[in-house]
């Protein structure tokens, strides 16, 4: 299966048949440069109603929006959303956030959408088993590179995939990606903003691959 960056903390995950998830999509404006998601899509998860994660106007075909804390199923693809906050004071701030896993051709994948604190031991239990992490690392409205790499650790994840940062097409008062690798092996910069994924050839080490934004 295959993973691409589309940028802020949206990806379009494409399954070996061919369905289509799109994640956290994001309205052009104001800091975000980046050109807006205009294409087909099966599935639509939805972290939390801000413009830069949820933004279905352009979304093509008749997509089924997942946007509850909850199991479901669609296409032979199992989701959980798992009930988070967009602060660190119990979403009194910025309101709540879902953190959502799906397991994906045999890979389990985490997105934490917006979450802006470090997750309870229980909710790691909830979050169960995770092969990739899609994370934000910029900090401010969200988790830092430090809070970040405890969640990678606390999860086990093999692949670590940071979003949510500022860089050339997204021009958020955040930190950009250099403060999350900074110290940290098994880095890898790729020269695209997507790569592909085979379940059972993940790396043993935790991995951190660095995607360009395609949009």
């Amino acid at each position: 299966m295959k993973v691409k960056w589309l940028g802020v903390a949206s990806f379009l995950l494409t399954t070996d048949k061919g369905i289509k998830i799109i994640i956290d999509p994001y309205k052009t404006g104001g800091p975000i440069k980046a050109a807006e998601y205009k294409g087909p899509a099966d599935i639509v998860t939805i972290s939390h109603a801000h413009n830069d994660h949820s933004y279905i106007v352009n979304i093509e075909g008749s997509p089924q929006i997942i946007r509850e804390a909850k199991p479901v199923e669609v296409k032979g693809i199992k989701f959980n959303g798992i009930s988070a906050f967009h602060d660190e004071v119990q979403g009194q701030k910025r309101g709540k956030n879902i953190v959502f896993t799906m397991e994906v051709d045999g890979i389990h994948f985490c997105h934490c959408g917006d979450l802006g604190h470090m997750l309870s031991d229980e909710q790691i239990a909830q979050l169960g088993k995770v092969d990739v992490l899609l994370t934000p690392v910029g900090g401010l409205w969200a988790i830092d590179a430090a809070t970040a790499w405890d969640i990678a650790n606390k999860l086990k994840a093999k692949i670590v995939i940071p979003m949510h940062y500022r860089d050339d097409r997204c021009d958020f008062p955040v930190a950009t990606v250099d403060d999350f690798l900074k110290g940290k092996k098994n880095v890898i910069k790729k020269d695209s903003s997507e790569i592909e994924f085979k379940a059972g050839k993940l790396p043993a080490e935790t991995t951190i691959i660095v995607l360009k934004p395609a949009l």
